[in-house]
């Protein structure tokens, strides 16, 4: 086991013995946990679910949507704690979550710059993924949108941290030594999506100055 599975050892100790007790709910209530702020990283989640994937266990289609539902309602609950609570209140008791004023500022540009878009790609950079959902209930990003975004976003990286998984096996708790790849992964997905968004701006720039002359 790596240094840095070590070092996580009680909590992965303690997702290896809820998943195994409970199964596709200990995958989703795990999730939601992760989504709602609490350190519990999908990097170990995700990945084990795929290792019992692979062994027969788990169904991986139903992994990732335990997995990615348990993240869109983890992301609600934050997002309307953002929504209600406000800035002022999150950036006083956000500490006691580890949230700092960093992590709000950046990810308030962030959403600033893109939009709801940002909770899209967001869900793929890890962290940040975590935190996403708080501004874009302060920012009141519409919601709908906010939802969709979440779980496609979500979708993706579940699917990826699973299938990663499903490939590693036995040895799955050496994921940290592979996630150089899912970083590499997530950044053509999130450029991908920033040059259709360009794209679309431009069209639309475009189409509106010809409508003017």
């Amino acid at each position: 086991m790596s240094i840095t599975f070590e070092i996580l050892k009680p909590v992965i100790d303690f997702v290896i013995s809820f998943i195994s007790s409970l199964g596709y709910p200990g995958i989703f209530l795990l999730m939601i946990l992760e989504s709602a702020l609490i350190p519990i990283p999908s990097e170990i989640i995700m990945p084990f679910s795929g290792f019992l994937v692979s062994k027969g266990t788990f169904e991986a289609i139903s992994v990732v949507l335990a997995g990615t539902i348990g993240n869109l309602v983890g992301s609600i609950l934050t997002y309307y704690l953002g929504l209600k609570a406000g800035r002022a209140f999150i950036l006083k008791y956000g500490k006691y979550i580890l949230f700092k004023k960093s992590h709000l500022e950046l990810t308030e540009e962030l959403f600033q710059k893109y939009g709801d878009k940002i909770s899209f790609f967001c869900r793929l950079l890890p962290a940040i993924r975590t935190y996403i959902s708080l501004p874009c209930g302060v920012g009141k990003a519409n919601f709908i949108k906010f939802a969709i975004y979440t779980f496609l976003g979500s979708l993706v990286w579940n699917s990826m941290l699973t299938y990663v998984g499903i490939l590693l096996g036995n040895n799955w708790n050496n994921i940290d030594k592979y996630a150089i790849y899912l970083d590499i992964v997530s950044a053509c997905v999130i450029a991908v999506f920033v040059i259709w968004f360009v794209a679309k701006i431009r069209r639309r720039n475009k189409t509106n100055q010809k409508s003017e002359v």
